[in-house]
């Protein structure tokens, strides 16, 4: 009888020893409708997608098979991302004005939380119904050079709609920067090994924020009319790819988007993504302020399911966050990014999936 992707990873993902010398643990979500979900507590990771496409299944993110391949990818595939998501610049920050030094790990800067990011830790799991399972972790003061001890909980929900929800729960008892987000690479077609970027994408913002060629922020945000950035109608992504120099020091897109204020309030669809087939529709619904597409410029040698490795632009990322080096603008006009101790961190992102009859 042939294995399932998810009965699949639950078997593979868990012979080889993560980090720690232990094995993953690997949980499966499941609806009505035969959607079914694969997550791992090796950073709080969203391994598989698989959706009911026809009389097929289809997995519409990209991903690994075995713990060795996981901790051999670079990409931070499905991973929980933070303490802060996307890069600071220099790895500094200022707070109140003390100065603080970051651990950098992409080049003079920090992507995605430091050296060992959230990505990189292993989170304490509870599968609270075949449905919904929560991830919790403690940061203590000083991970990766980070203030504050600070207690995290993500929460994946599958609804029976095909709809995922990603809750972020975060509490701290020193002020720090705190963004929170997940790192799914999306390709509607599943293992096609078709290019991202014949999908169509739609996403609710009037303005980007240009990025220097190691993707830090220039500092002035763009309207996106007029520009090779507008989204604002569906269109395909090759459509305007490459074609100016925002994009060429990047080497595609990689840029924040600032999303209208209407549409972060978690129940208007911020971004819309449609398969090269129009069989799959992805909506995206977040509380977030800003979304980043990443094109997977630089996915190539990438370790993939089969053995192999994925090309450059084999899947698009749409990653709910802060805006990059946020807590170095404090001009922007864009909800802080610092958290304070007594408040409290609480955004959502949801996936919704349809399929075409």
């Amino acid at each position: 009888m042939t294995l399932s992707r998810a009965e699949q990873l639950q078997k593979s993902m868990s012979i080889d020893p993560a980090f720690d010398g232990q094995p993953a643990k690997i949980f499966v979500l499941k609806n009505r409708l035969g959607m079914c979900i694969t997550l791992m507590d090796i950073g709080a990771t969203w391994l598989s997608c698989e959706i009911p496409v026809g009389d097929q299944m289809r997995d519409v993110i990209l991903g690994v098979t075995t713990m060795n391949d996981h901790l051999r990818q670079k990409a931070y595939l499905g991973a929980t991302i933070g303490r802060f998501a996307n890069r600071l610049s220099g790895g500094q920050f200022k707070i109140a004005g003390q100065h603080y030094q970051v651990d950098k790990n992409q080049g003079n800067n920090t992507l995605h939380g430091g050296v060992t990011g959230f990505d990189k830790c292993r989170w304490h799991a509870q599968q609270l119904n075949n449905q919904c399972v929560t991830f919790t972790l403690l940061s203590k003061d000083g991970d990766q050079g980070f203030p504050g001890n600070l207690d995290v909980k993500v929460t994946y929900h599958l609804s029976d709609d095909n709809e995922l929800s990603i809750d972020y729960w975060a509490v701290t008892d020193k002020a720090c920067p705190v963004s929170l987000t997940n790192h799914a690479y999306f390709n509607l077609m599943g293992e096609s090994g078709q290019c991202c970027l014949q999908h169509q994408l739609f996403i609710a913002a009037e303005h980007y924020l240009p990025v220097n060629n190691t993707g830090i922020p220039i500092g002035h945000i763009k309207p996106v009319a007029g520009s090779r950035f507008d989204f604002s109608a569906l269109k395909e992504i090759s459509q305007d790819f490459l074609s100016c120099q925002d994009q060429k020091i990047v080497g595609g897109y990689d840029h924040s988007f600032l999303i209208n204020k209407a549409h972060q309030d978690g129940s208007k669809v911020a971004a819309k993504c449609v398969s090269p087939d129009k069989k799959v529709t992805l909506e995206i619904k977040t509380t977030q302020p800003a979304l980043q597409l990443y094109t997977g410029n630089y996915l190539g040698g990438t370790p993939n399911r089969s053995g192999g490795t994925y090309k450059n632009r084999s899947a698009l990322a749409l990653e709910t966050q802060f805006l990059p080096d946020a807590p170095n603008h404090p001009e922007w006009d864009q909800p802080s990014s610092i958290l304070l101790p007594g408040e409290v961190y609480a955004h959502q992102t949801s996936y919704r999936f349809t399929v075409a009859d």
